[in-house]
């Protein structure tokens, strides 16, 4: 018996049929779009790599052009990054530097390739600083540096773009109620106060007998160390330091652009007059107190003649019966801690004022306005037992936009300076003061009570009177060596009387130790010299006004980071701040 057969109806069989097509499309199509979206995913993840690589590239460009004006600036300021602003912008990552960057291609935003976006505001402002040295104030101009890379061997044209921004900053160095380019060391006897900051670009040595209180801030580029410096065997400090805001270590150093090494030996070189052949016109020279000076007053073996000053190349020349009128040097006096005479060029502040409002020389020769910065140059041969030095005599009274007095020299103040209003005498308001600065090889203050003829009677005869002291000091002094100490900054104005608690010395002002003395290197701690005023010392606040600060103000030079941002091909505007 057959069994029937049993055949499929074609229609099914093309249902069938159909139905694995669609199927199978269906699968083609998803493993299409799969790979579609792959490739897609994979471009758009190579040209994420290749941008990245493309803005590290660019960042790489801005760094270099950024390390050559910060190089250029610390060393020789903004004239020099002025003078070379052209060739920053010929800087980029070449084969030179490395054969990674041969394939690398930069512009600088505006369809120039090989160039880098460079510029400088030429706006400047004084503002309050926001870095490692927050609260100092500088003069600021605004750098901007932008670079487009990309790699011309990629497979896709991923340009990246970085623009940078920092702070060429020029901070006034009578920002400090104490500041030295070296070591500093800090001691006291008695309770000592000190409301302004303290700074050290090397090693700050905190060494109190008392207790030492720090208001302000307190850095240094090295270490802050509770201890006497290594030099000075004397026992180890039995008083307390108290910082009112915590001190920071380490910091950068701040400087002073001489363009070139920048030791204290080359910074004393700032009060030195300018050796022949010298470019006054180089960083060094930009800052030789002997170029920039109104008033230059030349001492001779035979003569004190004075004239304009090298901005008119010293071609004003004050009347020798003016001159006389200022300046003498028939007055001597004995320095107890030189062992020396000293022979003064002595300055009489107050006739130099009245001079200065009504002479029909250099009052012309500087625009019809006072004399405010005043060199003096000394080329006498004087005896080994002798010093030439300046001293400054009847200061009360200042020119009235302030007065810098500046040499080589050891320089004495002789009684008040600095104080119009005599009720304010003893105080730290400085409100009547004019703005004034005091620089030489070391800085010596004789009270009120000082007479010439009695500086060779012992210490005990030299009796002092209470005496103020407005200026900022820029001077040197001779450092600690072995078994013997510096004296510190508490005894950095030098003294040659007996003092005592009950006289005190107010000084308001700013210190600045910059250097080793040259001719005053007698060193500290001798007997018979003086015995310590009460310290009445306070930072003038009056300098943190750009408009107050002393003439001749120098400078030590900061460069501060400020915006990172990428930015679209063709454009060095940075994206809104979110």
């Amino acid at each position: 018996m057959k069994s029937p057969s049993r055949t499929q109806p074609s229609n099914q069989t093309a249902s069938a049929l159909l139905l694995t097509m669609i199927m199978t499309g269906a699968a083609l199509a998803v493993l299409g779009s799969a790979m579609a979206w792959s490739a897609s995913n994979t471009r758009l993840t190579h040209r994420s790599i290749q941008y990245n690589r493309s803005v590290a590239a660019a960042e790489a460009a801005t760094e270099k052009v950024l390390t050559q004006i910060t190089r250029d600036y610390l060393s020789g300021g903004e004239v020099t990054v002025n003078n070379n602003l052209a060739s920053y912008r010929l800087i980029y990552p070449q084969t030179a530097d490395s054969a990674f960057w041969n394939q690398w291609e930069f512009n600088d935003g505006a369809g120039q390739t090989a160039r880098t976006y460079v510029q400088i505001a030429n706006a400047t402002t004084y503002v309050v600083l926001n870095s490692t040295f927050s609260g100092l104030r500088g003069f600021v101009r605004t750098c901007t540096v932008a670079s487009h890379a990309r790699d011309t061997a990629a497979l896709q044209n991923a340009v990246g773009g970085v623009l940078q921004e920092i702070q060429l900053a020029r901070i006034p160095i009578f920002q400090f109620a104490m500041y030295s380019s070296s070591d500093m060391e800090i001691s006291c006897g008695q309770p000592f106060t000190i409301n302004g900051k303290v700074h050290s670009n090397s090693k700050l040595y905190v060494e109190p007998g008392s207790v030492l209180t720090f208001q302000s801030d307190v850095t240094a580029v090295s270490d802050i160390l509770f201890q006497r410096h290594p030099l000075d065997t004397r026992a180890a400090p039995t008083g307390s330091a108290i910082y009112e805001i915590p001190k920071l270590t380490p910091v950068s150093a701040m400087t002073l652009p001489i363009g070139i090494t920048n030791t204290p030996e080359a910074i004393r070189e700032i009060i030195q007059p300018a050796p022949t052949g010298e470019n006054p016109n180089s960083p060094l020279g930009r800052l030789r107190y002997h170029n920039m000076a109104d008033m230059v007053v030349v001492v001779s073996n035979a003569s004190i003649s004075a004239s304009s000053g090298r901005f008119n190349n010293f071609a004003t020349t004050i009347p020798a019966s003016e001159v006389a009128a200022m300046f003498t040097t028939t007055n001597s006096f004995v320095d107890a801690r030189e062992e020396k005479t000293v022979r003064p060029l002595d300055i009489n502040i107050a006739a130099l004022k009245a001079w200065s409002q009504t002479n029909a020389t250099l009052r012309v020769a500087l625009g019809a306005r006072d004399v405010s910065s005043l060199y003096v140059l000394d080329l006498r041969t004087l005896a080994g037992t002798d010093l030439a030095a300046v001293r400054v005599r009847n200061g009360t009274n200042l020119p009235s936009l302030g007065l810098t007095v500046a040499t080589a020299r050891p320089l004495y103040v002789l009684g008040n300076y600095n104080q119009t209003n005599a009720s304010n005498l003893g105080t730290s308001n400085t409100v009547n003061t004019a703005p004034a600065s005091l620089v030489a090889d070391a800085i010596t203050i004789l009270s009120t009570a000082w007479t010439d003829g009695n500086s060779g009677s012992l210490v005990a005869l030299r009796n002092a009177a209470a005496t103020t002291v407005n200026a900022a000091l820029l001077t040197g002094v001779v450092e600690t060596t072995l078994n013997q100490y510096s004296g510190g900054m508490e005894n950095f104005p030098r003294f040659l009387e007996t003092w005592g608690l009950a006289n005190a010395l107010r000084y308001n002002g700013s210190m600045v130790k910059m250097f080793p003395s040259l001719y005053a290197t007698n060193v500290w701690g001798k007997a018979n010299v003086y015995s310590p005023p009460k310290r009445d010392w306070a930072y003038d606040v009056n300098f943190n006004d750009a408009a107050k600060l002393p003439p001749l103000t120098p400078s030590l030079l900061k460069v501060v980071r400020g915006k990172w941002v990428t930015v679209a091909a063709g454009s060095n505007v940075a994206p809104p701040s979110p």
